[in-house]
């Protein structure tokens, strides 16, 4: 089976040579440049296109565009081997045959998944390195694996977040085929893989877009990296479709089973439709016949997005629940957290039971109103978790919560995330209590390292313990290979005795789930979720599918009396919880237990 997703944008080999097309509606001239040939130029179209056919080339040649005196590469390629200055390469994106011919993908509430960073996911740092590693992760429980993005982006190492080059798989990774190659065999051991994209706004570096094509931004809006993406300005138009083509052809052509979209509160757009309502319609129109899954991060709790199959997006990154769950572990309340300080427990409990903590009550890091009502949506619309990229990352010295929180705490949270209806997130190494640090790191051009080296300090001066100078100097310089060096996982973990421990218990609370509670996930109902706080104890109870009802207990430090034992079967009881089968139970520090009634 051959897959190939044509698109206005990029070059595609045809059967006589192959056909290049580059927007730049105002650009006075476009030549294109191809390998050992004489630039040709290009005609101009009334959609703002330069088009032309070159009869007789074929996939591998390198190619580029000059436009009004600056070469530049194909900001649609397929491929850029040698970088995002460099020129484009021709690929024949039917040239790798599929084996994955009955896969459909798995319905989104069956969804547990597992974030990586392919760089620092193996030694290797490559698409092919994480093959070997997949029956692993289908062993643990996990059944969707999400790639942090892998657009290419300046440099050899980095985040991903500052892709330039949307369409061309990042060359340090490896290949296009070899990203297919790791689809195709996730999807043979039956996993589905997520993709991050980010569609709010280009790289600082390599992105030369902004030379000749100015028509891509919006400067009536601003957002932390400059003039937004031009959703809603003049000519508009082929700019949406090149993002929304983007999407598309990572569902269609590698066959990703769905895309998480990167911090679409930066996406500014007052079109009567907005881009991304017309993204989930065209994506659930291109893939009829099998699952597709939309994930958004949204710092706006902007619940009307979430409106699930067929029409709209299944989830979001709920980063609520992960700021009430991390003051709750390690009473941290500096930053955004200072939202969650006063009473973690009782917010962990809303955003178990109605999904966010903000549903348009005012914060105080944001000085303003926040949020949705979202009481009214499934429990699986919101994906929950206690570590991820951001949240580890984004910290100073990228502490994982192995090294911040006491060990029964963290237990008892991760029985909480894995058990609730939510949808879960591990972060990559979480299964065995991987200790390294994920750092912040990147590889940039002499211009912008010491930008961003002085970015990376200021950001946090404002902390207690970085107001000395002197302590900021502590922090890790994101542009030393050593601090990418740090972040990659101790693989020889995973084997101690501690670490084979906690992945056998993840593996086993996994288990339960998909045996007992994502089967209730379904037809789970909204309004299902109710929650209280009995002295110091949280009691979350959820009316899931067939008027089941999943009950969970949880206490941080606890010194009242016994609770009444909720109804149904006990699935899973640790911290003292006594006799879970009498009456009443009697809770003690990090507690948890989960009751089902059928």
């Amino acid at each position: 089976m051959k897959r190939v997703h044509e698109h206005p944008f990029g070059a595609l080999p045809t059967a006589h040579g192959a056909q290049f097309a580059l927007w730049a509606p105002s650009a006075p001239e476009v030549a294109l440049r191809v390998h050992g040939r004489d630039p040709q130029p290009m005609t101009a179209w009334p959609d703002g296109t330069w088009r032309c056919h070159v009869p007789g080339v074929r996939a591998g040649v390198r190619y580029g565009y000059t436009v009004a005196g600056l070469d530049v590469p194909d900001p649609a390629s397929r491929c850029q081997p040698d970088g995002v200055h460099a020129d484009s390469e021709l690929i024949d994106p039917g040239a790798y045959v599929w084996q994955d011919h009955a896969w459909r993908g798995l319905p989104w509430h069956t969804a547990v998944v597992y974030e990586l960073h392919v760089g620092t996911f193996t030694p290797e740092g490559t698409f092919a390195a994480v093959i070997p590693h997949l029956p692993e992760l289908k062993a643990l429980g996990i059944t969707a694996i999400e790639l942090m993005p892998v657009a290419s982006f300046p440099g050899t190492r980095g985040w991903g977040y500052d892709g330039v080059d949307l369409y061309a798989p990042h060359s340090a990774y490896g290949r296009p085929e070899d990203l297919k190659a790791l689809i195709d065999s996730a999807h043979r051991c039956g996993l589905m893989v997520l993709l991050d994209v980010v569609y709010n706004h280009f790289g600082p570096e390599g992105n030369y877009v902004h030379a000749y094509a100015p028509e891509f931004f919006n400067p009536a809006h601003q957002t932390p990296w400059g003039a937004a993406i031009n959703y809603d300005g003049p000519a508009n138009a082929m700019v949406r479709e090149f993002f929304i083509h983007n999407a598309l052809y990572w569902l269609t052509e590698y066959h990703v089973d769905g895309l998480r979209l990167d911090a679409v509160h930066a996406i500014a757009d007052t079109s009567a439709r907005h881009v991304l309502d017309e993204l989930a319609d065209r994506a659930r129109a291109i893939c009829p016949n099998r699952h597709i899954h939309l994930v958004l991060e949204n710092d706006l709790n902007q619940a009307r997005f979430l409106r699930g199959t067929p029409d709209g997006y299944d989830a979001q990154w709920n980063d609520d629940w992960h700021h009430a769950a991390h003051v709750l572990l390690t009473g941290e309340h500096h930053g955004y957290y200072q939202d969650y300080a006063d009473a973690p427990l009782e917010q962990l409990g809303r955003a178990l039971a109605q999904g966010f903590v903000y549903q348009g009550e005012r914060s105080r890091f944001r000085d303003g109103p926040r949020g949705e009502p979202s009481a009214h949506l499934p429990p699986a619309r919101f994906v929950s978790f206690l570590q991820n990229h951001d949240q580890t990352g984004n910290r100073a010295l990228g502490e994982r919560l192995t090294v911040l929180a006491d060990p029964a705490a963290l237990r008892a949270l991760r029985a909480v995330l894995l058990l609730s209806p939510h949808t879960p997130l591990l972060f990559m190494g979480e299964e065995w209590g991987a200790r390294e640090p994920f750092l912040y790191f990147c590889d940039l051009g002499d211009d912008l390292k010491e930008p961003v080296r002085e970015g990376r300090r200021r950001e946090f001066a404002a902390f207690p313990q970085f107001a000395d100078p002197a302590a900021r100097e502590r922090i890790p310089d994101p542009l030393a290979p050593e601090t990418f060096a740090r972040a990659r996982l101790n693989r020889a973990a995973r084997a101690t005795p501690e670490g084979h421990a906690l992945s056998a218990e993840t593996a086993a609370l996994l288990a339960l789930r998909e045996r007992c509670i994502a089967p209730l996930l379904a037809d789970a109902p909204g309004r299902g979720g109710q929650f209280a706080i009995h002295d110091g104890a949280l009691v979350v109870h959820w009316t899931l599918a067939r008027a089941s009802r999943l009950s969970l207990v949880l206490t941080a430090a606890w010194g009242g009396g016994p609770l009444l034992r909720p109804p149904g079967r006990c699935l899973h009881a640790v911290g003292a919880l006594g006799n879970p089968r009498g009456t009443q139970i009697k809770p003690g520090p990090w507690a948890v237990g989960v009751w089902l009634e059928a």
